[in-house]
């Protein structure tokens, strides 16, 4: 799988589309975490599809399944921030709840991938 135009990677697409949805809610969390929760959940965020373009130009699928392992360690940790800034007021229940959904899709869908990658 080596060389693929990973922007045709349904996981690629889902998760710029779960880092533009991040940067949509965080526009409106207090500005005192502008250098906490807001910074981290953008840079967990752009992370995921970072990583999975970053591998998919790597020499093996084993790296690639590397940098998919990444990925799926920023998913985790975005959605850990997700439930804290429900947990903080910062986002409602709709909101936490569709951005987790998200997360829980994208995640299936790099578990599956990293497992053909594997094989």
């Amino acid at each position: 799988m080596i060389g693929m135009s990973y922007k045709k990677l349904q996981i690629w697409v889902k998760s710029m589309d779960l880092a533009k949805k991040t940067y949509s809610v965080t526009k409106l969390f207090p500005t005192e975490e502008q250098y906490g929760l807001i910074s981290q959940m953008r840079r967990c965020s752009v992370s995921i599809p970072s990583n999975i373009a970053e591998g998919s130009q790597r020499s093996s699928d084993k790296e690639f399944s590397n940098f998919i392992l990444i990925s799926r360690g920023s998913l985790a940790e975005l959605e850990t921030q997700i439930l804290l800034s429900y947990e903080f007021e910062y986002i409602s229940s709709e909101q936490r709840d569709e951005l987790v959904k998200l997360t829980e899709e994208i995640g299936r869908m790099l578990h599956s991938f990293y497992s053909k990658l594997k094989a």
